[in-house]
């Protein structure tokens, strides 16, 4: 229920203060999206360094394989996940016919998410980082 001030309560006693103007869907999921694909470019970073490092210890290296290959299914999931995120982000929430589209959308991408989460969790299980002499010589001389 809105009160006289512009604020929405709601059950258990807690309230929205709208201010003076009504929150605009549209707007909030947008800046959700942008939030979304800036962590989404962080892991992809992230990601990219363990391959350089995977790819720096060389096939000898145990697990190299299994690393190349997740590393590789997670970056590709990471930049279908931007374009989804791209996509959400240019599309109208407060237009009806789009309301269904982005909510799928919106589902795959957290799939999607979700999915990498667990990819990179085994990626950290399987040991992508610097072992041995590389990462003295790494820590000695960052550049």
């Amino acid at each position: 229920m809105e009160s006289e001030r512009g604020t929405i309560h709601l059950q258990h006693g807690h309230s929205i203060s709208q201010g003076h103007q009504p929150l605009n869907l549209n707007h909030y999921a947008t800046k959700k999206s942008v939030a979304e694909s800036m962590l989404d470019v962080a892991l992809f970073m992230s990601n990219a360094t363990r391959l350089k490092v995977v790819l720096e210890q060389g096939p000898s290296s145990q697990y190299y394989a299994t690393l190349i290959a997740l590393i590789s299914v997670s970056l590709l999931l990471q930049v279908v996940i931007g374009i989804l995120l791209v996509v959400i982000a240019r599309l109208n929430l407060n237009e009806v016919g789009n309301q269904w589209r982005l909510n799928q959308l919106n589902n795959a991408a957290t799939s999607l998410v979700f999915t990498t989460v667990v990819i990179n969790i085994f990626i950290t299980a399987f040991g992508a980082h610097k072992t041995g002499s590389m990462a003295a010589r790494t820590s000695s001389n960052p550049v």
